[in-house]
């Protein structure tokens, strides 16, 4: 009885070390993006974009090709991002690795998720309204950088209001004309170098602080 007793004391007692580590989590800024990766996707987006340009001047008759660029963009920066988190998180955040890892995913997930069942419904049931994905995509980013702004710097809410105005602007465009590659480029590339330069820029702020006080 008493091993019994002991053992769910034991429980208790990580459980609520367990709860403890999450809230300590919630309650810091995650600092796990790297803006030089974060700046790279930005580049790669332009890449993207001046490829669209040479080698797929109509996307609207080629809507596959369209579409298998910028998912292959995606993806790539997604494992870009995805890989240098995880390093950068265990060196910033050794303590509390799997909890801001796992909050930094819970995040985006859901726009992720959304995103790619927006895309899927469009090219199965609605081809005539594919136009509308570079802008839906935007919007549906935005969600998830509004999203994580509660545990990333203040100023990281104007990229997400970035993403929110050029994705109604290419709805607004209301045809083909929002599948020009800069409506994807200068979306993204600016979006993310604007990321990583405010990350850049309050990480640098933050040290600065920290040296004043300790004069």
């Amino acid at each position: 009885m008493q091993s019994l007793n002991d053992m769910n004391d034991l429980n208790k007692a990580l459980d609520d070390i367990t709860s403890i580590r999450r809230q300590v989590a919630h309650s810091t800024e995650f600092r796990g993006y790297g803006p030089a990766t974060l700046a790279s996707t930005g580049v790669l987006a332009v890449a993207a974009a001046g490829a669209q340009a040479r080698w797929l001047p109509d996307p609207a008759n080629h809507i596959a090709a369209y579409l298998s660029l910028w998912l292959w963009t995606a993806v790539l920066s997604a494992a870009l991002i995805g890989t240098q988190t995880y390093t950068r998180t265990r060196r910033i955040h050794s303590g509390m690795v799997d909890e801001m890892i796992r909050m930094a995913v819970q995040q985006f997930l859901p726009s992720v998720g959304a995103g790619g069942l927006v895309t899927i419904v469009l090219v199965r049931s609605v081809p005539g309204a594919l136009w509308m994905l570079p802008g839906l995509w935007q919007i549906i980013f935005s969600l998830g950088v509004f999203s994580s702004c509660r545990f990333l710097p203040r100023p990281v809410a104007a990229v997400g209001a970035w993403y929110l105005l050029t994705g109604l602007t290419c709805v607004a465009l209301a045809d083909n004309r929002a599948l020009s590659p800069w409506a994807m480029g200068i979306a993204y590339g600016a979006g993310q170098l604007l990321v990583a330069g405010i990350l850049l820029f309050t990480a640098k702020e933050g040290r600065d602080e920290n040296q004043s006080s300790a004069e």
